[in-house]
């Protein structure tokens, strides 16, 4: 932060922070004892108590890290599994971070609370020397008189000459400030960021939790196909079956009657292959094998109720997986847009920067949108994440309404010429 009024707040925040270490230290006892009792039953309860204390008390770090000095310090936290006291327990001992943030509590309370005083402290100083000939005038005799031992005397004219002080302390604030708090806030990060093993151990649970679900998603998906199949198109083709053996029976006796037969059972085998598209467009669209990404978005925007802009900018295409697994989050938010939000118009945006496939759908209705468990859009995130992608959902009441996505993918040589029309 610059000039004085960044440095002040600098100062409050440090100041802040010096309490927040000595809180912390308090909070290290605590976790230390608790940890001492497990071997009593209620020192397991009591671990996962203060523990939690010592999280909130590092994520209020990284969130002050992030909001007040830019820089972003991710949480490397295993998930705590819903469970018994045991199960939460032994995820809370086996995970790395827990003794790491140990550490920053030991660290932050001792080097941690000199960086962030140390800017109060030379700010506090020069204002007292500034003050010093007042002071010296106020107190009583002696008080002031040795500042700096029995052996340097001073007198009342003396006292303007301690003044001198403070524009020293006063520079030295100024000059110090900011790098006090950077340097408070690299070691900050230096333990409380996850190291290479707690990226690893985050990674493989993240994939672990992804597979699972993705395998989930595919047997229910498998259950939808067999029902869609069974009460449409297989049903279908039983009644065609019944038609024409009844037409053949018909046939020679009475061929009006076959005639009908034979016209209704045409009749359902353009509804069973007209159910078959469907279902096969649900699984795959055709349009996307064969217009790509581009074509099968502009083919959802016409086919929304709401008029829909959309943009396109890829140089090339994505792998298959991929580009479906965008259609289909793309197709979910134009859905929830002209389903529940009472929009007038919706745009779509797709982009590729820096290896990411991003994906941008927006609408200008009411807003309030959320992202509940098990809904659709819960749905697309997990999606998503078998693909290393996210998903970021910004509805203020109001609106607008913004879907926001992205997948690290390599696209192809052919290319996406970058477009823009209304759908």
């Amino acid at each position: 932060m610059d000039g004085l009024r960044g440095r002040i707040r600098l100062t409050g925040w440090g100041a802040l922070l010096f309490v927040m270490s000595i809180v912390g230290i308090g909070v290290w006892i605590c976790v230390v004892a608790a940890g001492s009792l497990v071997t009593v039953f209620v020192g397991v309860p009591l671990t996962l108590i203060t523990v939690g204390w010592l999280r909130g008390l590092a994520n209020w770090h990284r969130q002050w890290s992030a909001e007040k000095m830019g820089v972003e310090i991710e949480r490397p936290y295993r998930p705590i599994p819903e469970g018994s006291l045991a199960t939460r327990f032994a995820t809370v001992a086996k995970d790395r971070a827990t003794y790491r943030d140990l550490q920053w509590a030991l660290v932050n309370s001792t080097a941690g609370l000199t960086l962030s005083i140390l800017p109060f402290t030379m700010l506090a100083a020069s204002v007292f020397y500034l003050s010093y000939p007042l002071l010296f005038t106020l107190t009583p005799p002696d008080v002031f008189r040795t500042p700096f031992g029995p052996w340097f005397t001073v007198d009342f004219a003396g006292s303007f000459a301690m003044c001198l002080l403070a524009p020293v302390w006063f520079g030295l604030f100024w000059w110090t400030t900011p790098a006090l708090m950077r340097a408070y806030t690299r070691l900050t990060r230096t333990f409380l960021a996850p190291d290479e093993k707690q990226r690893l151990a985050l990674r493989v649970a993240q994939l672990t939790e992804s597979r699972a679900e993705t395998v989930d998603a595919q047997a229910v998906e498998l259950r939808r196909i067999e029902r869609d199949l069974h009460d449409g198109a297989q049903a279908r083709l039983v009644s065609l079956g019944m038609s024409l053996g009844m037409a053949e029976t018909l046939l020679a006796s009475n061929p009006d009657a076959a005639g009908e037969l034979l016209a209704e059972a045409r009749k359902a085998t353009g509804l069973a292959l007209s159910e078959l598209r469907d279902l096969v467009r649900g699984i795959h669209p055709p349009v996307l094998a064969d217009r790509g990404l581009d074509g099968a978005v502009r083919a959802l925007a016409l086919a929304s109720p709401l008029p829909v802009e959309v943009s396109v900018d890829l140089p090339g295409r994505a792998p298959a997986p991929v580009e479906s697994a965008v259609y289909f989050a793309v197709a979910e938010a134009l859905t929830n847009a002209a389903k529940h939000s009472a929009a007038s118009s919706a745009w779509v945006r797709l982009t590729y920067t820096d290896g990411r496939l991003g994906a941008m759908v927006g609408d200008d209705g009411r807003g309030g949108a959320t992202q509940n468990p098990g809904g659709g859009l819960h749905g697309v995130e997990r999606r998503l994440a078998a693909f290393d992608g996210t998903l970021v959902l910004a509805s203020p009441v109001g609106g607008p309404t913004i879907v926001t996505m992205e997948l690290p993918c390599v696209l192809s040589l052919a290319k996406t010429s970058p477009s823009s029309e209304m759908a």
